[in-house]
């Protein structure tokens, strides 16, 4: 084995169900897999665009959110590194029938099963059924915790658990984020998020410039949060 298709292989064993797979099952992966590149901010996939299939994010982040007719955005949940989703790929699971939009919130590779090889190994290998609706449950359950937020939460709670979980995935109390970007990411207006981030800021809970949060009250952030 060269070491091209070497370090292809190591990419593949990093697929969830690989070891589960047939080796016929794991030839077809093989042909019917690339790994795809994008750059930050790259729209990943549309609606109404070409199906991706199953997809596993080898580096970087992912948002998958709704678009309205308005243009408004409304996140849904986010991807990182060694995370895998199906349930944008509603040409795969026919009975997903709402529209989600991909992007690439930081440089990004992903390891791309196509739908047409995902669709029948699926069909054939219920350990791989299986997966993908653990997998579909586990990204309804994100999808409903989002619209928990924004239909029966506070403003001032949701951007508080938004910060404090922020904080936790990236271990600094420095975000480098702009309000914009922070409106998208919690489902609301710029405006409302300036007007929260200034009551917080009054309050000596974060201070804020030109595209950066500081947290300097992690305790204060937690008690809105209960």
């Amino acid at each position: 084995m060269n070491t091209q298709a070497a370090e292809r292989e190591e990419l593949l064993v990093k697929i969830p169900y690989w070891d589960k797979l047939t080796p016929e099952e794991k030839d077809e992966v093989r042909l019917g897999s690339a790994v795809v590149g994008y750059t930050k901010g790259a729209v990943v996939q549309t609606y109404d665009g070409e199906c991706l299939g199953s997809v596993l994010v080898l580096k970087g982040q992912l948002r998958i959110y709704l678009l309205s007719e308005e243009g408004r955005e409304v996140t849904l949940y986010r991807l990182g590194e060694g995370d895998s989703c199906v349930m944008s790929a509603s040409c795969v699971i026919s009975q997903i029938t709402f529209e989600t939009q991909m992007t690439a919130e930081e440089d990004t590779r992903l390891l791309v099963v196509r739908s047409g090889v995902f669709e029948k190994i699926a069909a054939s290998n219920i350990q791989v059924k299986v997966f993908m609706y653990e997998l579909i449950i586990e990204r309804f359950s994100e999808v409903m915790w989002a619209m928990q937020q924004i239909l029966f939460m506070g403003f001032d709670k949701r951007l508080a658990v938004f910060l404090y979980d922020e904080y936790s995935r990236t271990g600094s109390s420095e975000l480098k984020m702009t309000h914009e970007q922070i409106a998208k990411l919690t489902g609301s207006a710029r405006e409302v998020v300036s007007r929260m981030l200034k009551r917080f800021a009054d309050d000596g809970i974060v201070e804020f410039r030109r595209g950066v949060i500081f947290l300097k009250d992690i305790g204060r952030l937690k008690k809105i949060i209960m």
